[in-house]
């Protein structure tokens, strides 16, 4: 077992790690206790696109947890911002399925949001979109998917904000992104460039927040396919956590793995005050 030292910034998942929907997970308020008492820098990291950073902020603060806008990095911001560095913000059109966590990103940077069965080749005076970004949407419907469907197959970019086929919620397991996407993908025949774990995109950008060495540097995670593969993928250390999707019999048939594994942020919260061993 790799020592448990040298940490001195965490990069966090939250659906699964911090919560279950609306519900907070035990011991949540004294891990970021512990983080500001032993000053780790932290930057909470999702996949989930769904809300803004200012609605994460409020989340927690519901929760009785204090963090900053500056320590939120969702896969709609990661998203944008890889948008921003390859495309002119100011002449692309891009349509989203998605949540106030998708667009708003993408309108603070300047892209320009088209709506409902705007495409191209319809003979409307209006163009379609360039891209067409896909994010958790809870108030999907079928226009949404037939107006992405209809843009991704006149040659629209397919953006994933991220690919979790499921979601743990206050309900249980339900859906996630990754189920819309592969509607889109049957229903147009291209696979989606995806931005979120467990590509190293959302990762590499949070440890640029940061300013903190890699091998510093540990994330947190519930989900084997995207949280620890993205952590191995950028070459980090990793912590499983065993309280959202992934299980220890998950690990038995994987061939990648994480440095740690604990049961929950409470077991985190002592092995960072121990900053010693830690042994699963």
């Amino acid at each position: 077992m790799e020592p448990f030292i040298n940490i001195r910034a965490l990069i966090i998942d939250m659906d699964g790690v911090l919560w279950h929907g609306i519900q907070p997970l035990p011991g949540l308020t004294e891990f970021f206790q512990t983080l500001r008492e032993r000053q780790i820098r932290f930057i909470l990291a999702t996949n989930n696109a769904s809300l803004t950073p200012v609605q994460y902020v409020t989340k927690l603060a519901q929760m009785g947890v204090s963090i900053s806008q500056t320590e939120i990095l969702t896969s709609g911001t990661a998203t944008a911002l890889f948008l921003s560095e390859r495309e002119n913000p100011a002449e692309t059109r891009v349509f989203v399925v998605g949540e106030d966590g998708a667009t708003q990103p993408l309108i603070d940077l300047g892209f320009t949001l088209t709506g409902l069965y705007e495409v191209n080749n319809t003979g409307k005076s209006k163009r379609g979109a360039d891209i067409v970004v896909c994010g958790k949407d809870e108030t999907l419907t079928w226009d949404k998917l037939a107006t992405a469907t209809l843009n991704i197959r006149a040659g629209a970019k397919f953006i994933g904000t991220n690919p979790d086929t499921t979601l743990p919620t206050e309900h249980g397991i339900t859906h996630g992104n990754g189920a819309i996407l592969a509607a889109l993908e049957a229903a147009t025949g291209v696979t989606p460039t995806i931005i979120g774990k467990p590509e190293p995109i959302i990762y590499q950008q949070a440890l640029a927040l940061l300013g903190v060495k890699p091998a510093e540097t540990v994330a947190i995670g519930d989900r084997l396919e995207t949280d620890i593969l993205g952590a191995v993928r950028t070459g980090i250390r990793s912590i499983m956590v065993l309280t959202g999707v992934s299980t220890e019999a998950d690990l038995k048939e994987s061939d990648y793995q994480p440095t740690w594994v604990m049961p929950d942020i409470r077991a985190v919260t002592k092995a960072l005050r121990n900053q010693a061993t830690y042994v699963s």
